[in-house]
């Protein structure tokens, strides 16, 4: 299996390096009020593609950690359940007290 998954990753960066120089020609970005960058097209794209899996992971961040709240939550029930039922074990194991006459 791991001989597929290299093979894989080396067909990926070969395509990937084939994409990068066939777009090296210079591109003009412009911004407002006249800013103008220019690079390669394909570190353009790349760094793009960056921002946009930052912004992604930043987009998550809240609900991992909701998620982590829930989760620590629930365990607290587990634990309140599981002495609740250790007690109760507990309870009816014991001999019942003797009766007085």
């Amino acid at each position: 299996m791991k001989i597929i998954s290299r093979i894989i990753w080396t067909i990926i960066l070969i395509a990937l390096f084939g994409f990068a120089l066939k777009n090296s020609q210079i591109v003009t970005l412009e911004y407002f009020l006249g800013y103008e960058f220019t690079a390669p097209l394909v570190l353009l794209l790349f760094g793009f593609f960056l921002a946009g899996g930052i912004l992604g992971c930043l987009a998550m961040v809240p609900m991992v950690f909701r998620h982590r709240r829930d989760i620590s939550k629930h365990k607290k029930t587990i634990a309140e359940i599981e002495k609740e039922r250790q007690a109760d074990q507990k309870a009816s194991l014991q001999p019942p007290p003797p009766d007085s006459v």
